[in-house]
């Protein structure tokens, strides 16, 4: 099983990208199989990326 243990949303130049890290466990024995292992995608995805939107002006506010 994957588990995601974060994510970054940020825009460059390609559009809204998302940075993810996850963990692989083995679900028979529970043992680490891969450890922080990174990914990335840019959203494509209309509500997806609105959800990633709202969740960076929510930070800008926080200031």
């Amino acid at each position: 099983m994957k588990i995601i243990t974060s994510v970054t949303v940020f825009n460059d130049a390609v559009g809204m990208r998302m940075s993810a890290t996850y963990s692989e466990i083995d679900e028979a024995t529970g043992r680490v199989v891969s450890d922080n292992q990174r990914f990335d995608r840019v959203i494509t995805d209309a509500e997806a990326r609105a959800s990633a939107q709202a969740v960076l002006a929510y930070a800008g506010e926080s200031l």
